[in-house]
């Protein structure tokens, strides 16, 4: 209990509680602030003591219980404490992180090199307690305390869907709105404000942030949350950050990793040994998983039946399903929608959540929210809840164990999960009595095939986006940069060779102009490229909303579901293949009034087509800021066509394929895969007789069972020959398509020269027959 400072009312008393604030029992008004500001402007060493003891409530004393304390005042905004607050409370309380609650602090406040590292399983709490509550919460209060200037923390997450999920409850658990003094920050949505003390943070963004600022970024503790996943982002962050050697630098701030404990002697070497905060393991026991005898020929097919069996028996609880691709996911949705509503249950039927980065803030709302009589939730994911998401109310677990990831050069790899990633997901069934964990895989298949961690993405992905950002950085040797895993020299060869061939560096290796401004684009470089060469060509309406599309809502993802809505999808398809498809599906979005109905009928993702609206929107913003030409929409026209061609060819021609023998076949000319057109291209929808483009550009290579490009376009020879640099042609690897190229380039030199001789001569003649006359 304080006693107030002379000269202020001596009805004024309040009570430093635990985890609860500022608790009045008697006048409140202005002298509170000006005895928070005397607390904050004492010196280090008593703030210290008596703000982290007290203000940060590390007193182990129990706090005040709704009844006795109306009048409890939250630090951050100044307003009473709700009914809710204390409930959740309770909740957070029970978790195993809240007993590392001092230990953490205390080594915060203390830790020489300004690094903490924190290490639990999931569903100790370490996400949703320190990457989603406790932790920034208490970074916070401990920026909140000292004082500091900026008085910010930045709290990371690998996936923009985690992100904006941890800033929904977190704002709700800390009674605070969102937007104001927590916020989140994803791509094509920014919800922070000027008095944002709390914000949740893509990776990736905050990577973009660091690379266009000098310095580590605009913040005072940085919490990088599930260090495990091994983003492209996060990995080099931490490097950016080990070479900005923390304790050399103003303000003193500080870096919080958190990550699992499999993970976690790979980071203390790399930090240096820095103090690590270890979380207790939580409550009730794991699951003994069921494995199957064989992995099942239809991985969709088997999973559903197991929902609808667990629904059968009324087994209580929410079900979880981990499916390898979006496209599998919206199929088990579908499947399980119709499927549930057939069955004799009692009460409400299930209710199914699809839950993947194409769904936005509705569907993790959906997940969060409380469901009504009891209805149970089975939600379908894939790799993105492996560690991002807090979901306690599951039960339930049905592992197919398999991912389909992106590797370099944009193609896409079925492949066992990691042994870490199968723990992750099993312990979602943790409790007292356990769940359920049904592998649908042998256990040998994991035993044997599966690597011990995740796969470092940064040895994986294609690097020249990557590379852009560290040369915008002004760091002139990327493969001199500490790196958890450095990557292959020849991966990043190969990505300063393809920014070569895009033009994006000079004779020296730095940024050349347009490298500049492609870095200033969030986009992958080719599709900035293309997206600058609309410029040039005339299209640069088209070209924004395809750029849109491309990123944030690629066509279609699953088979039609009847005949319907199969002529519904024939009718916005455009004769010039996927990429003129995608702009002519937003435009019948745009003109629908952006019906999620209009949607539905087709198999369109609502959610995605919303968010390609809104990128659209920033790209032409951001091309207005840098004052780039704009052109008018001539969509349809045939010099629109050949330009938009053009336009592309100009970016992608670093992904082209060749249909060899007229048969579907297509051979990539820089890796000299060979592929099949995806089921769901334009080309491959319509009626017989059906002809298959001799060349073609692609967006993606996906690696499974059948090789598959998607989004493909024809193209012609001559404007790649025309548009692409010589050397590149010169570089492909040796194959018959190489020479028909090269060949094709001397026939259009020489025709080239041929046609300027004969202008030449033309020009003569009529000047000679000018003096003659």
């Amino acid at each position: 209990m304080f006693e107030p400072s002379p000269g202020v009312e001596p009805e004024l008393t309040f009570v430093l509680s635990a985890g609860q604030g500022l608790v009045v029992t008697g006048w409140v008004g202005l002298e509170l602030a000006a005895i928070l500001t005397r607390l904050r402007a004492t010196s280090r060493s008593c703030q210290s003591a008596i703000m982290a003891s007290q203000l940060l409530g590390l007193a182990e004393e129990p706090g005040l219980s709704p009844g006795e304390s109306e009048l409890a005042v939250n630090p951050f905004d100044g307003l009473p404490f709700s009914s809710h607050y204390y409930e959740l409370l309770e909740q957070r309380r029970a978790l195993p992180i809240w007993a590392a609650r001092f230990v953490f602090l205390e080594q915060l406040e203390s830790t020489p090199s300004g690094v903490v590292l924190v290490s639990g399983e999931p569903g100790s709490g370490k996400s949703t307690q320190v990457g989603g509550d406790s932790i920034p919460q208490w970074c916070a209060e401990f920026a909140l305390a000292r004082g500091l200037q900026k008085g910010r923390v930045t709290v990371t997450q690998p996936y923009p869907l985690a992100a904006l999920s941890l800033a929904l409850r977190v704002a709700d658990e800390m009674d605070l709105t969102l937007g104001h003094e927590v916020g989140y920050s994803i791509p094509q949505e920014d919800c922070t404000g000027p008095h944002t003390l709390l914000r949740f943070c893509w990776d990736r963004l905050l990577l973009q942030e660091v690379a266009s600022t000098r310095g580590t970024g605009a913040w005072d503790v940085l919490v990088l949350d599930e260090a495990q996943e091994r983003s492209v982002a996060s990995d080099l962050l931490q490097g950016l950050l080990r070479d900005a050697s923390l304790g050399n630098l103003p303000d003193d701030p500080r870096v919080v990793v958190v990550t699992d404990p499999a993970f976690e002697p790979k980071l203390q070497a790399f930090w240096g040994n820095p103090p690590i905060v270890h979380v207790p393991r939580g409550p009730g026991r794991c699951p003994i998983p069921i494995y199957r005898d064989t992995v099942p020929t239809d991985r969709v097919e088997a999973a559903c039946q197991a929902v609808l069996e667990l629904c059968r028996k009324d087994t209580p609880g929410d079900v979880l399903v981990y499916l390898p691709s979006e496209e599998e996911i919206a199929l088990c949705c579908e499947f399980l929608s119709r499927e549930v509503g057939t069955l004799a249950l009692q009460g409400l039927p299930p209710r199914v959540l699809p839950l993947h980065p194409g769904h936005g803030q509705e569907a993790v709302q959906a997940v969060y929210e409380d469901t009504d009589l009891g209805a149970r939730k089975v939600v379908v994911t894939h790799w993105l809840a492996d560690f991002s998401f807090s979901l306690p109310s599951i039960r339930h677990v049905i592992d197919s164990g398999l991912e389909l990831q992106s590797i370099r050069a944009e193609s896409q790899v079925l492949r066992p999960i990691s042994k870490c990633q199968a723990e992750a997901r099993q312990l979602r069934a943790r409790g007292a009595p356990p769940g359920s964990c049904l592998c649908l895989y042998p256990k040998s298949f994991q035993e044997l095939e599966a690597p011990p961690l995740p796969h470092p993405r940064v040895c994986e992905e294609n690097l020249s986006p990557l590379i852009l950002l560290l040369k915008r950085k002004q760091i002139a040797e990327p493969g001199e940069c500490h790196f958890l895993d450095r990557p292959a020299p020849e991966a990043l060869m190969q990505a300063l060779e393809d920014l070569d061939y895009l033009a994006a560096l000079d004779d020296e290796g730095d940024l050349s102009d347009l490298g500049v401004i492609l870095s200033e684009f969030p986009l992958p470089p080719e599709l900035a490229k293309a997206l600058l060469a609309s410029c040039e060509f005339d299209c640069v309406d088209e070209m924004l909303t395809l750029a849109a599309m491309l990123t944030a809502a690629p066509g279609f993802t699953r088979p039609p579901l009847c005949a319907e809505e199969a002529a519904l999808r024939r009718a916005l398809e455009h004769a010039d293949g996927d990429h003129s498809s995608l702009i002519q599906v937003y435009e019948a979005f745009i003109q629908s009034g952006a019906d999620k109905a209009w949607c539905q009928a087709r198999g369109l993702n609502w959610a995605a087509l919303c968010q390609a609206q809104k990128l659209r929107g920033e790209l032409l913003e951001l091309m207005q800021r840098i004052e780039l030409p704009l052109s008018q929409p001539a969509f349809g026209s045939e010099k629109n066509r050949r330009d938009l061609q053009k336009a592309l060819v100009s970016g992608y021609f670093l992904k082209v394929a060749r249909d060899t023998d007229g048969t579907g076949n297509y051979l990539l000319l820089t890796h000299k895969h060979v592929a099949q057109l995806s089921p769901y291209c334009c080309y491959r929808s319509r009626r017989a007789p059906a002809r298959h483009p001799p060349w073609v550009i692609y967006h993606n290579f996906s690696i499974s069972k059948d090789n598959c490009l998607s989004i493909v376009s024809e193209i012609q020879p001559q404007m790649l020959v025309e548009l692409a640099p010589p050397y590149f042609l010169s570089n492909l690897p040796p194959s018959e398509s190489r020479d028909f190229l090269n060949q094709l380039r001397e026939e259009m030199a020489a025709s080239s020269t041929a046609s300027a001789e004969s202008e030449s001569s033309s020009t003569q003649e009529f000047g000679d027959a000018c003096v003659l006359q």
